[in-house]
């Protein structure tokens, strides 16, 4: 995840044009150099992607980091010449990917039932940052990127507009066998709160009281309910065991549950399809964050199994330094230049051109090339971004 400002305003089509062809060359010599897997895997990484988007123009700290580079992508990338599709985008878009779905499947070359599974996995991605994770941001952006042999990255981001801050999440395909445990491939905020976890792997008993206590019924739910709501406001029971810990009121997963008409329906549906385990339960019609918090408290304070309250923060050092390569739209570090972005893209083009023909000897310039840049603080003292040693190089 990455906090970026929420910013307004559009990108000038001169601009827009410019990052169309300094995204598609940068893309394709990423292709070429490493496969679509190393591409997905490039986008899965919420630093790449960061200085990605700072590399072809686009403001260096905003929300459109997402929306834009995305949208830019999703224009210059051909599945049938790159083996990369773009699904969904912002907004009514987002909803867009089972439609989109199918004609990307055919022209990536993959089946019926790869199809039906990526739908699956964007539905599963959805929730997981919507419902499972319950940090206050609103999804408002969800793109699922695929390749030709069913590989998959989720980039989705939510917005809050208390605090005028969007954040980032990244999902891909390798980093659990189930998308609804701890699946993010990279967090990068300065923000850590204490949000209502479901996804990670503290929360194991709870998630499986909470699919138990689906099957209770929408009466016995409805008491529990009514009791937690009375030890929230501060009536403690007088049998059982201590809770595991303080409820506490300044936490936004600690207010009391309302039991909406909605509330009642999304728990009828989920009992009358018994799911027997998390994913499952996700796919129900109506459970979303209303539902996961309610069945959580109960889980915390009937049956003491607390979930997770970690916020799966890390915090790999701002990119910035690729906003030098030409600028960005906001001008910052400065104005974008036009001359430079011209030779870039020129010279990345013929580095795609003659790595085409079987000419990679440019390729392996630009390689030597880069090996010449300025390490960031984490290269500089060796260290692995995300690691331990790195959070407490930054963080001392």
């Amino acid at each position: 995840m990455a906090d970026l400002p929420l910013h307004g305003g559009h990108v000038p089509r001169w601009l827009a044009e410019i990052m169309k062809r300094m995204a598609r060359a940068v893309a394709e010599v990423v292709i070429i150099e490493r496969g679509t897997e190393g591409f997905l895997k490039r986008l899965a990484d919420p630093y790449w992607f960061q200085a990605f988007n700072n590399v072809i123009g686009m403001d260096w700290d905003s929300s459109g980091s997402t929306t834009v580079t995305l949208g830019i992508l999703k224009t210059v990338l051909d599945p049938e010449e790159h083996g990369v599709a773009i699904l969904g985008g912002k907004g009514a878009r987002a909803r867009a990917v089972p439609r989109e779905l199918g004609d990307a499947a055919e022209r990536l070359g993959l089946g019926t039932k790869a199809a039906a599974l990526l739908e699956t996995v964007s539905r599963l991605g959805a929730k997981v940052d919507s419902a499972l994770l319950q940090d206050g941001y609103s999804i408002y952006h969800h793109a699922l990127i695929v390749d030709e042999r069913g590989r998959w990255v989720i980039v989705q981001q939510g917005m809050n507009p208390e605090v005028r801050m969007a954040r980032r999440y990244h999902i891909a395909w390798y980093v659990s066998e189930d998308i609804t445990l701890e699946p993010h491939s990279g967090v990068a905020s300065d923000d850590r709160g204490e949000p209502l976890n479901l996804a990670h792997k503290e929360s194991i008993g709870a998630r499986r009281v909470v699919v138990d206590v689906v099957s209770e019924g929408v009466r016995r739910v409805e008491r529990m309910i009514a009791e937690v709501n009375a030890i929230l406001k501060g009536m403690m029971p007088l049998f059982g065991p201590p809770l595991p810990r303080a409820p506490r009121p300044e936490l936004p997963y600690y207010r009391p549950i309302r039991m909406s008409p909605r509330l009642l329906r999304a728990l009828k549906e989920a009992y009358e399809v018994r799911p027997s385990s998390v994913p499952e339960l996700l796919l129900t019609r109506g459970v979303g964050p209303e539902v996961l918090r309610a069945l959580s408290l109960v889980a915390e304070l009937i049956y003491r199994e607390p979930p997770s309250l970690h916020d799966p923060v890390t915090a790999p050092i701002n990119p910035f330094k690729y906003a030098f390569a030409i600028g960005g739209k906001d001008g910052i570090p400065y104005p974008v230049r036009r001359d430079v972005a011209r030779v870039v893209i020129e010279e990345l083009k013929g580095v795609v051109e003659r790595a085409r023909v079987g000419d990679k000897e440019r390729l392996r310039a630009l390689r030597r090339l880069a090996s010449l840049a300025p390490p960031g603080p984490a290269e500089a003292l060796g260290l692995r971004p995300g690691s331990v040693e790195h959070e407490r190089s930054r963080n001392p």
